[in-house]
């Protein structure tokens, strides 16, 4: 499946959250991730963030589809984040 993942937690938490979601997604811009994950890996990963996660006050959103190309996605102004893979 293909997911975007949007996070807002305390700046305290913010390196541990983003270390946690570059082992498993790209990295795109602040506090934003996307890129392809199974069921189980994706079940594996909010496990962790909610270890880390103060749930009165943060928040993780996650936006999900079969494949990316059913999402249309425009950038507009600087892409913070090549997600493209050379081989």
């Amino acid at each position: 499946m293909y997911v975007i993942l949007v996070y807002d937690v305390n700046e305290k938490r913010v390196a541990k959250m983003l270390k946690l979601c570059r082992r498993y997604l790209n990295w795109i811009q602040n506090s934003v991730f996307e890129g392809e994950i199974t069921e189980v890996k994706l079940k594996e990963l909010i496990i962790f963030a909610e270890e880390i996660m103060n749930l009165e006050e943060d928040s993780l959103i996650i936006f999900s589809s079969r494949t990316e190309k059913f999402l249309d996605k425009k950038i507009i102004g600087v892409e913070r984040s090549s997600v493209n893979n050379f081989l």
